[in-house]
């Protein structure tokens, strides 16, 4: 990895610290030349101190092992009718890809173990046909889960699922990911399979909200493959129930899920929930609201002095965070280019009524997501009173005032302020 990249990566690891992945690996993954490179993946983002839980398939090597026993499976996917002997290749198929996971992580020196963690019952009958030993999940052994990750411990969750008289069932390795996603508030529930996501209009569609994915199904489903509809409809059913991120992308990349997870473009389709619901640009109605909002913290000089006719004259750089139609705080956001191909953070305010919500780092947040769209490079902020704040909970770094354009340095010493010039590179 050469060290742009791994700066890349640093950049990310405090967001992610201590947040909880949930992987689902589709089984013609493990079966991929590429799969011990996933497996260092995994140990990379483990090193980064990002709780992993691994959700693997079967149905390839159930197909496998069905031909060199002379078997027809019922089916291999557990979204069918799964027959005694079915369940026979499903219980050896995936016993012997969890030992795969066992036997390749000790390789990068990662403690894992195989669990029974997923309660299951019978689907019983669906359009009139029993569907035998497919199992749905009834609940998760949520306890047991956690205790593995407060151990550092990968859990390993075969696509199997037992009732409380120990009876297995067959069941859905997607399904089971996102049972474990949901229960466990995953930042993100990653499908890693055959597929690099969407394809939309003849090229890949890298970002879908909850809204554009679900419009993308409607339209698209007799024209995109079945298993990337039911990939997206999962990933859509994780965003709605609290999970932030779905993605989908090809296992058999090398670094697939490392550029996925560590690149702003990323290789795959990610389905976003919005964290940022509150948040929406301002209107030149707002602007009476702003300077409401704003008032003290100028008497204060805290924030520049700014008039009506300032605002309204940039209202289109200004951004209000809503709750019940009241305005609580405020940001702004100015270009620099062309000079630099970067952005002013400006004008954060939170009301006093909503400290230690979050609200102000939500709000920064938003900002630095919003300059990355638009392809900036760099994000400044000065500050004569916060700037411990935005290093400590924005990651600033503190420069000077010549890395700053010559418009905006002439403004600087003009305003008398000595303000701290703060930057993030983006």
């Amino acid at each position: 990895m050469i060290p742009s990249e791994l700066r890349g990566i640093l950049t990310y690891t405090s967001k992610f610290r201590d947040q909880l992945f949930v992987l689902s690996v589709d089984s013609e993954v493990i079966a991929d030349s590429n799969f011990r490179n996933l497996i260092l993946d995994i140990s990379v983002l483990r090193s980064l101190s990002i709780n992993i839980i691994v959700v693997h398939g079967a149905s390839q090597q159930m197909k496998e092992l069905g031909q060199k026993m002379g078997i027809k499976p019922s089916n291999t996917n557990g979204m069918g009718v799964t027959d005694e002997t079915t369940l026979s290749l499903a219980l050896l198929a995936a016993n012997r890809i969890s030992h795969e996971f066992l036997e390749a992580f000790s390789e990068t020196d990662l403690r894992a173990a195989v669990t029974n963690a997923i309660i299951a019952h019978p689907t019983g009958i669906l359009g009139g046909q029993d569907q035998l030993m497919t199992g749905r999940v009834e609940k998760l052994d949520i306890a047991y889960l956690k205790s593995l990750l407060d151990l550092g411990v990968v859990p390993v969750l075969p696509p199997l699922g037992f009732d409380g008289e120990g009876r297995a069932y067959r069941v859905n390795s997607d399904g089971v990911a996102l049972e474990v996603a949901q229960a466990l508030k995953a930042s993100k529930l990653m499908f890693v399979g055959t597929s690099n996501g969407v394809v939309n209009a003849g090229s890949l569609a890298a970002q879908f909200s909850i809204s554009e994915a679900e419009d993308f199904i409607k339209k698209k489903r007799e024209t995109t493959p079945v298993d990337v509809i039911s990939k997206l409809e999962h990933g859509l059913t994780a965003c709605r129930n609290g999970v932030h991120r779905s993605h989908i992308i090809d296992g058999r990349r090398e670094e697939a899920l490392l550029s996925e997870i560590f690149s702003n473009e990323g290789i795959g389709t990610m389905i976003y929930a919005n964290e940022y619901e509150a948040v929406r640009k301002a209107k030149k109605k707002d602007v009476r609201a702003i300077m409401r909002l704003i008032k003290n913290s100028i008497q204060a000089e805290e924030l520049v002095n700014r008039s009506e006719a300032e605002i309204t004259q940039k209202i289109q750089d200004f951004f209000v965070f809503e709750i019940d139609k009241n305005i609580i705080g405020c940001v702004a956001l100015h270009d620099m280019r062309p000079d630099l191909p970067a952005a002013e953070m400006a004008c954060l305010y939170v009301s006093s009524g909503y400290e230690n919500q979050g609200v102000g780092r939500k709000l920064m947040r938003f900002v630095e997501d919003r300059a990355r769209e638009l392809g900036m490079k760099q994000l400044f902020a000065l500050s004569t009173r916060a700037f411990n704040y935005f290093q400590q909970k924005g990651g600033y770094l503190e420069g000077t005032s010549e890395m700053l354009t010559l418009t905006r340095r002439e403004k600087y010493e003009q305003s008398g302020r000595n303000s701290k010039v703060l930057y993030k590179p983006l």
